[in-house]
């Protein structure tokens, strides 16, 4: 599959500029929506015109910077680095605890949910666990 990074690269430039950072509020343990884009070898991309994906908000720094956990619709059983998120809706989530990564808070796009108590605190264990 190629990759579209010429796109991505657009897509950064205009939300480098964003201007409405001030109007976004977010916590701990919520869903969002965020521009991961276009990344090199098997770190986890975000997918459509957007290069989106849904990341768990692990630790809020301050209001500019975050670390989260993408998070994907693909099971994977028996594999100690994807761990199940319930975010309350019909959609089976697994949190991919192998691609944590700091990320500015002019990435995020539309909150999708708040990750239950159970997943949370599950998936930040594991995290602690394989560091």
């Amino acid at each position: 599959m190629k990759k579209e990074y010429g796109k991505w690269h657009k897509k950064k430039e205009v939300l480098n500029e964003r201007e409405d950072i001030d109007s976004i509020f977010f916590r701990e343990k919520e869903v969002w929506w965020a521009a991961l884009g276009v990344n090199i070898g098997f770190e986890q991309d975000g997918k459509g015109e957007e290069f989106r994906r849904p990341v768990l908000i692990l630790k809020k720094f301050n209001k500019f910077v975050v670390l989260v956990v993408p998070l994907t619709t693909k099971i994977k059983k028996n594999n100690k680095y994807y761990v199940p998120c319930s975010v309350g809706d019909e959609t089976m989530r697994m949190a991919i605890i192998s691609q944590v990564r700091l990320i500015d808070t002019k990435r995020f796009i539309d909150k999708l949910g708040v990750a239950d108590d159970k997943s949370f605190t599950e998936i930040k264990t594991a995290i602690k666990g394989f560091l």
